[in-house]
């Protein structure tokens, strides 16, 4: 193997490993998708080492090796990135696509997304049913769809101009339990505080939780604290939206409840 084919190689594994850390892979599944389509491009071996927004790739042919370094900026969670990236590490596995092929392959990986409006209306029945399954009836119901719905919209315009996603999720979590809150305010339904409570169950970051479990118990702790970091700062920020639209309204949502 030439000098410039290793080169090329050591792009395409690091184009790889990149894609599935900018979009939520763990840690596990980034090092060993990238280590196969090394391999299966041709070379040795593969060393990958993670931190939380780069990632550094070593290959190896004989004993010539060679490095390279990518920046990995959050790209947002989106499985269907790091599925595309699973399916061209088995097929080049299979021997389906040579090493510039694979190289076209992720080139043509788009995060593409559900529809938004969709998405609003989902989430705010998602909010809407885990208020009724706890209790509230159907005006509360309603509220919590409406404020979670509205929530939705401003994160996903907040997060359409790339603000930071502390301030995103402090703004929706502010928005959210302003629109909510006014069920207690006017005591629309049984139990007003429960649409206060489940509308902003949209911003618990369960994913980037269960990510930093799961890099923690499989070696890679670096990686884990720094996930467990910015999910527990995604809460603060969360927490901190909530508590002043209730100082704002001078309710006390479920705390009074």
């Amino acid at each position: 193997m030439t000098e410039d084919q290793q080169r090329a190689i050591s792009r395409l594994v690091a184009k790889s490993g990149q894609i599935l850390l900018q979009h939520g892979a763990e840690s596990t599944l980034v090092a060993d998708i990238s280590r196969r389509i090394g391999i299966a491009a041709g070379v040795c071996d593969v060393q990958i080492s993670l931190s939380a927004s780069s990632i550094v790739i070593t290959t190896m042919v004989d004993d010539h090796c060679m490095t390279t370094t990518r920046r990995c900026p959050d790209r947002g969670i989106n499985m269907r990135a790091v599925t595309e990236t699973q399916r061209i590490c088995i097929m080049a596995e299979k021997g389906l696509l040579n090493p510039s092929q694979i190289q076209l392959k992720l080139n043509e990986i788009s995060a593409e997304r559900y529809n938004r409006w969709l998405v609003v209306v989902m989430i705010g029945l998602s909010c809407a049913c885990f208020s009724h399954l706890a209790g509230g009836d159907w005006p509360v119901f309603m509220v919590t769809f409406v404020a979670s719905s509205l929530g939705m919209i401003v994160r996903q315009e907040i997060g359409h101009r790339h603000f930071n996603p502390l301030l995103n999720f402090g703004l929706t979590a502010f928005v959210t339990t302003l629109i909510s809150g006014q069920a207690v305010v006017y005591q629309i339904g049984e139990q007003p505080f429960l649409a206060m409570a489940s509308s902003v169950l949209m911003l618990v970051p369960g994913f980037p939780l269960i990510n930093a479990i799961a890099d923690m118990v499989k070696g890679y702790i670096n990686m884990g604290i720094a996930r467990w970091t910015m999910a527990s700062l995604l809460t603060l920020s969360t927490s901190l939206g909530i508590v002043a639209a209730m100082n704002l309204l001078d309710v006390w949502g479920w705390v009074n409840g």
